[in-house]
This record gives C-alpha cells, sequence and structure tokens, in this order.
C-alpha cells in the first residue's frame, strides 16, 4: 500500500499552494543603526554584551571586527548559488594567553542577503520517481511556485577567531557556524541545510592578500591622527573555503514523511563530504577597531568603547 493516495496527493498539493502566500521569503532582520564617520562598519557590533563590557584593558581588550563582501558564490553538493551581500560582526575580547573570545551580536553574526537557486523547484528535486514529488513537479508551471530562495543564517556564536590570519593567506580566519534556510511553499517555512546542533561550520581564510592600513580617530568616529581609536582596513581579499561539510537537508515539506528531504537531497548530492562543497567572498572588505591604548582607561576600556560606540550612532 503506498504511503501516500493520490486523493491525499492531491489534497495536500492545494493545501500548499494556498499556503505559498503565507509563507515568508528571506528573513526579517532588525535595522541596523547608522554609524558615524570610522564607526561606519561596526552598526552591530555587540558593545553592551557583558564580556565586552568587563574587558578591563590590560589583561583583556576589547575590539570590534567586521567583514563584508557585496558577491561571492556558495557550492552545496550538486549545486552552486550565486551569493549577493554578506556582512559579518563580531565582539572579540583578546586575551593575555593570545586566544579570543568570540562574542555574537544578538542577531547573529551574519546578515546575508537572500539569493536565488538556479532552476528552482524543479531543478531541486525534479524528476523524481517518488509519486508525492512527481504530482510537485507537475504543479510547477507556476515560476511563483518553483522559485526558492536561499538565506543563510548564523545559528552559533563564532569561534578559533585569528587576527594575525587576517593578513595573510591561506590561514583561516575565524570559524563560522551556519545552517541555509531554504524557503519555497511547497518546502513550508522550516526547511534547512544545517541545524543548530549540526550546523554548516565554515571557516574563510584569503586567497589573495588584502591591502593594509591603519587610521586613528576619535571616540565619535570624527578623524583624528592622535584620537584614542584606532582601525585597522584590510581590502580587497578574496576569501575562500573548501573545508566544510554539508549535511542533508532536513524539515522540508511540512513533515511529509521526509520524502521531500529525500528528494532534494537525491538531487542536490547532500549530505556532502569535506572537500566537495566551496565558498567564496568576493572583494571583502575587512575592519578590527579598538582603542589605541587601551590600558589608560583601565579597568575600564570595554565602558569607554561601548561609550564611544553609542556617541557615534547617528
Amino acid at each position: 500500500m503506498p504511503l501516500v493516495s493520490s486523493r491525499a496527493r492531491l489534497a495536500t498539493l492545494s493545501a500548499l499552494t494556498a499556503l505559498g502566500a503565507f509563507v515568508s521569503v528571506g528573513t526579517a532582520t532588525a535595522a541596523t543603526p547608522q554609524m558615524n564617520g570610522a564607526w561606519g562598519p561596526f552598526g552591530r557590533c555587540p558593545v553592551d554584551a557583558p564580556a565586552m563590557l568587563a574587558a578591563d584593558g590590560l589583561d583583556t581588550s576589547p575590539q570590534c571586527v567586521s567583514s563584508f563582501s557585496a558577491s561571492g558564490s556558495i557550492k552545496l553538493g550538486n549545486t552552486t548559488v550565486v551569493t549577493g551581500k554578506t556582512d559579518l560582526q563580531i565582539g572579540v575580547v583578546q586575551n593575555p594567553d593570545g586566544t579570543s573570545t568570540v562574542v555574537a551580536p544578538p542577531a547573529g553574526s551574519i546578515i546575508a542577503d537572500s539569493a536565488t537557486v538556479p532552476g528552482g523547484l524543479l531543478g531541486l528535486m525534479c524528476p523524481s520517481d517518488i509519486p508525492f514529488i512527481t504530482d510537485i513537479c507537475r504543479q510547477l508551471t507556476d515560476a511563483k511556485l518553483n522559485k526558492i530562495t536561499a538565506t543563510v543564517e548564523s545559528v552559533g556564536t563564532p569561534s578559533d577567531f585569528d587576527q594575525i590570519a587576517g593578513v595573510l593567506t591561506d590561514k583561516p580566519i575565524v570559524n563560522i557556524p551556519v545552517r541555509i534556510h531554504l524557503q519555497n511553499p511547497f518546502l513550508g517555512n522550516n526547511c534547512y541545510i544545517g541545524t543548530k546542533s549540526k550546523p554548516i561550520v565554515l571557516r574563510p581564510s584569503n586567497q589573495t592578500s588584502p591591502s593594509f592600513a591603519v587610521e586613528r580617530y576619535n571616540g565619535d568616529g570624527s578623524p583624528n591622527e592622535e584620537g584614542d581609536m584606532s582601525r585597522l582596513n584590510l581590502l580587497g581579499s578574496t576569501q575562500v573555503d573548501t573545508t566544510f561539510a554539508v549535511p542533508g537537508a532536513s524539515g522540508c515539506g511540512l513533515g511529509l514523511f521526509g520524502l521531500i528531504d529525500g528528494a532534494v537531497n537525491l538531487k542536490t548530492g547532500l549530505p556532502s563530504a569535506a572537500g566537495k562543497n566551496s565558498l567564496t567572498l568576493n572583494n571583502t572588505q575587512t575592519y578590527l577597531t579598538g582603542l589605541y591604548a587601551p590600558g589608560v582607561v583601565a579597568p575600564d576600556a570595554g565602558k569607554v568603547l561601548a561609550r564611544n560606540w553609542h556617541s557615534a550612532v547617528r
């Protein structure tokens, strides 16, 4: 006896099509504050996080890190998607032993534009030998029903930040746990590649060397060659990662016996082992900022950094 009868399949398809009007596309995010002057790239720096505020300027030093790319691509299994804007922001506390503690913003370390998956649902899981999936494939003459968006979402705090690696090539800069949210009326709103417990862990490194510059500025972001803030600018590098593994899709199709999960995984080659996937971020703009002489304001370096940040909010 088939798992799903023809009548049940048709009824479910009708319900899914109707539900499509209510399925959100993309990820809503809170507005990022606009910052003055040299603080511009750091609108999401978590300066008010307890770990950042507790940094004293002697044993521990607080910093903000931002890395932006306007375009790139990500290959997961057999599928390559062209990506749009990607913005990574984190707080970093430098420890006396040379290690660092990473602090994520409340809304997550990465905010990324949603990207359109080539071929849509037809390309992702059709044709199929599974009757239920075949029924869906027959419905995909409507471009709106066929379109799939993929959005990179943070699912935890980044780790292993290496400030020196940001200047070098071929050395991982930071570990970033993410999942990919696939959205389409037939997939439901809980279709992900990667999960909170088993994320995709990206480890980007510079493939090409960035340009290097240092500038000083006042706490409110205004330029000053003798200001109490400093900013390191690492610009123009291509960042890549080919080391990450990709788990199979899960949660797709409103829990319909996992049939859509299986169809997506079969067509796209997931799960996919490390070495078979890749990330490319073009023309990255990476910045690191902190107090020029944090020891001068010890033990309140974290509090002073936060005060400076707030003074620069427009």
